[in-house]
């Protein structure tokens, strides 16, 4: 009878368990499955830390479990893995990880009431005013704007061509960089475009190379970038500037571009520079200790993007959306890669951007900027 009555309270305390399901989409599988397999690590190093911690809401303790989706970079993926998602009743959405996916994906989970927190950077994701979307890392402004800042103050660059990819976000960071370029009075020589599933580029930069800019500005991916910057250097356009936004900012550039991916290639990333402070340092090196792997452009954003989440369900003390939701749009959180904090549109209030410069073919971070 003894032995019965120990094992009622052990029996108790499993019942009080509620398992949370949090959605997570990305690119899993083809040319920027790099990336998502980036965003995947720093999302299961927040679930694991938060599971470790034994977070109790409601009363319950909590345990969270991902649902992983691949959603291809394309925005059809993007928006059947966003049903999936809704389907399986998850109680957050990290990711999408490309603005493309976000946009169209964006309205499925707000209208389900779904909470998103995303790092897509297209202006127009949190102009939609949608109540459930969130970024949590910079937006185009800030990526392409501050890259042409630098460009003109820092590099002293005078003339420039773009190249972008006709994505959401290529055309976004790139027209964000030429509008800043231009008032700071930068000569932009030609604006040309290709695609996401491009491998040739000679001929946009035989036309570019006439025009001799001091800087090709590039709004797109790592898998375009690095093979770009290859053909740059065979071209003779290797004392040209390589410039981009968070796309390119990624050891990616290097193993896709060799020998071409110099200190001539700079790029910008949302957040403060992760090795100035003590969290960003610790996280980095736990992502390279558990994956055997750096952490690359968006791990830590993703890992942030679920703690912040989590944290506005402890202070909302539950885990559905619309209870939530109003903790999450006016919370105050220091997270690895900066501080979140948003503003009407669900736009982080204060979002540093970091420069880097490669060096040995890895982006190395200058200066926050």
């Amino acid at each position: 009878m003894m032995v019965m009555l120990a094992a009622f309270p052990a029996l108790a305390m499993a019942q009080e368990t509620q398992v949370v399901k949090i959605g997570f989409s990305s690119p899993l599988t083809g040319a920027q499955a790099a990336a998502g397999n980036d965003n995947k690590g720093g999302l299961e190093m927040a679930i694991d830390k938060l599971n470790a911690q034994g977070m109790v809401i409601g009363g319950k303790k909590v345990k969270f479990e991902a649902q992983m989706e691949d959603d291809q970079a394309d925005p059809k993926a993007g928006v059947t893995v966003a049903q999936k998602l809704v389907d399986a009743h998850v109680k957050a959405i990290v990711g999408p990880y490309n603005s493309g996916v976000t946009i169209p994906a964006s309205k499925v989970y707000n209208d389900a009431g779904i909470v998103m927190g995303t790092v897509a950077s297209n202006p127009k994701i949190t102009e939609q005013g949608y109540a459930n979307v969130f970024r949590v890392a910079a937006s185009d402004s800030q990526l392409g704007g501050k890259m042409a800042l630098y460009a003109a103050k820092e590099l002293k660059v005078k003339k420039v061509a773009i190249i972008d990819d006709r994505t959401a976000y290529g055309q976004g960071v790139a027209n964000e960089f030429e509008k800043v370029a231009k008032a700071n009075g930068l000569q932009i020589v030609g604006h040309e475009f290709t695609n996401d599933k491009a491998t040739d580029f000679n001929g946009i930069l035989t036309k570019i190379k006439a025009e001799k800019p001091d800087a090709i500005f590039y709004g797109g991916y790592s898998p375009q970038g690095g093979p770009m910057t290859r053909q740059m250097k065979q071209l003779g356009l290797d004392k040209t500037k390589m410039l981009g936004g968070d796309g390119i900012c990624a050891p990616e550039m290097g193993r896709l571009g060799g020998d071409a991916i110099t200190d001539q290639v700079y790029c910008t990333q949302g957040g403060a520079m992760l090795d100035k402070q003590a969290a960003g340092k610790a996280f980095a090196t736990e992502y390279q200790k558990r994956f055997n792997r750096p952490a690359e452009t968006y791990a830590a954003s993703f890992y942030d993007g679920m703690m912040v989440i989590a944290q506005a369900m402890k202070e909302a003390n539950s885990v559905e959306p619309a209870k939530y939701q109003p903790m999450l749009a006016k919370i105050k959180f220091k997270g690895v890669a900066g501080s979140y904090e948003f503003d009407a549109k669900h736009d982080l209030k204060d979002s540093p951007v970091t420069v880097f410069q490669f060096k040995g073919g890895v982006p190395v971070a200058l200066t926050s900027y």
